[in-house]
């Protein structure tokens, strides 16, 4: 059996390595840099190599393009501390057979290698070019991770790099899924095509067919002129359906059809038109239950389906939010044109501990909200948005903002409901849980999500005296998000 060869400059990192491919019968044979590795390849071959990514002198990518054009069987196995989307998408298209992000489970890496090492005789393969990595980088707040659930979405985007498969992102609002529909996007062979986004739920239904599908002149009132819709817009390009568990049930028939047939007619028109597109849909909603309910078509789950990435929320990756609050407090500073703000040590693990029900987008607010409302350039936990220091057990001083909400009535579904004085109502949702349970109801789970958004956004629009924008900042989530929920929900102003 022909040895693993391993390229790192950290001798610890060769040592253990070494050790624990020799506790499975692996030979071994380590290199501190690219170039004694390319030296010994004159005269010799590994089964599997495994590089670092950054080194002195001829970096990991480097080595791994070079490898790749002359022994394009060989498997090579990426590994860096530095685990950012750019840099794993880049390996996978130069042809390596996995990403190994440090620290890694020895375990793992062992289980990596076995997998890697080719059966006897190994087939030779076609070299294949590698492409020009997409210098278009998407924004940096979602493609910088040291999470393991986001490095398990920068791997899904390399290996999509260059499938044409239809792509569902699922997650909770504001986890940013169109910033990793670009990415999909930019790093496929369709980045020169266009990116087209549209939000199922920002559009009124009376105009989404429109929208998507294009309209004739005089197709119907206003239709002055002829209209390009989504789909040719997004030709030889990928089309990012937004929020797709919102559309309507009769245009989800259309949407099939196109996306079985790759044409269709324009609202009004009778020429069919045919359209290249890659599909990217995203949702925060549970589509096998709309499906079940009888909301969304199962074919046309089943087509949007392929291939399906979850962004983990916020809280499931607290490790970014130092650099995310750091680039946040950066960006807002720039756009206000005032010095960026400093965390203290105490502020920031307040910020780690707060659970961020609104994701990445609510992080971002609380920085703006630094930026225009700290008095100093340092900021300290006194200083922190008052629901940050509330969910701290902080006392918050005199602010800008409301009572508690135990102060202030909320009105749901047409009534005035007092909540429960503080820490009483997760009693009171459990005994309410337990006797809905007992009763044998079903959708528990939907109803009391219904009444409790129901009561969050009533009660923010009143505070906000029905500013729409600034209670979807209030509550952490977007303004199409809250639009979208006050027609489900039967809210349309707050008195």
């Amino acid at each position: 059996m022909k040895p693993v060869w391993i390229v790192d400059d950290d001798q610890s990192i060769r040592w253990v390595l070494e050790k624990a491919l020799a506790r499975v019968s692996i030979p071994t044979q380590s290199f501190a840099c690219a170039d004694d590795m390319l030296e010994a390849l004159g005269h010799d071959s590994p089964s599997v190599l495994v590089t670092d990514v950054r080194m002195p002198g001829k970096d990991g990518l480097t080595l791994l393009q070079e490898i790749k054009g002359q022994h394009p069987d060989m498997p090579v196995i990426v590994m860096t501390a530095y685990t950012d989307l750019n840099s794993t998408v880049a390996a996978f298209k130069k042809g390596a057979f996995d990403y190994l992000a440090k620290p890694f489970d020895i375990n793992d890496a062992v289980s990596l290698v076995q997998r890697a090492i080719p059966p006897e005789p190994v087939a030779p393969v076609a070299a294949t070019p590698a492409r020009a990595e997409s210098s278009d980088a998407p924004g940096p707040v979602m493609m910088k991770s040291s999470s393991v659930a986001m490095q398990e979405v920068f791997r899904a985007i390399g290996r999509l790099a260059v499938s044409p498969a239809t792509v569902l992102i699922t997650g909770e609002s504001g986890t940013g899924k169109e910033l990793i529909a670009r990415a999909l996007h930019q790093h496929s062979p369709r980045a020169a095509g266009p990116f087209v986004a549209l939000n199922a739920a920002a559009i009124p239904r009376d105009l989404l067919e429109a929208e998507l599908f294009g309209h004739e002149k005089g197709a119907f009132t206003g239709a002055t002129q002829q209209r390009r819709g989504r789909f040719e817009e997004a030709h030889g390009g990928t089309l990012f359906l937004d929020e797709i568990g919102d559309m309507p049930f009769e245009l989800q028939t259309r949407l099939l059809r196109v996306l079985a047939e790759g044409s269709f007619y324009r609202v009004g028109g009778s020429q069919a038109i045919k359209v290249d597109v890659r599909i990217v849909a995203a949702t925060h909603q549970p589509l096998e239950q709309r499906v079940a309910q009888g909301l969304f078509r199962e074919d046309l789950f089943h087509r949007l389906n392929v291939i399906r990435l979850r962004l983990p929320p916020l809280r499931e990756r607290k490790e970014d939010i130092p650099a995310l609050a750091e680039l946040f407090l950066q960006n807002s500073a720039r756009a206000l044109g005032v010095a960026p703000r400093r965390l203290t040590s105490a502020a920031l693990e307040v910020l780690r501990a707060f659970d961020y029900p609104g994701n990445i987008r609510q992080l971002e607010n609380f920085c703006h909200w630094l930026t225009v409302m700290s008095s100093g350039q340092v900021v300290d936990v006194k200083d922190l948005p008052p629901e940050v220091a509330q969910a701290n057990g902080q006392r918050v001083g005199a602010s800008t903002e409301a009572p508690p909400a135990s102060a202030t009535p909320a009105v749901a579904g047409g009534g005035v409901v007092h909540p429960p004085a503080a820490g009483d109502w997760l009693s009171l949702l459990s005994k309410t849980a337990q006797d809905k349970l007992e009763r044998n109801e079903p959708a528990i789970m939907a109803t009391l999500t219904r009444e409790f958004e129901s009561v969050m956004i009533s009660t923010a629009l009143r505070h906000c005296r029905d500013r729409k924008a600034e209670a979807a900042q209030r509550l952490g989530i977007g303004r199409n998000t809250l639009t979208r929920k006050c027609q489900e929900l039967g809210i349309s102003s707050v008195d």
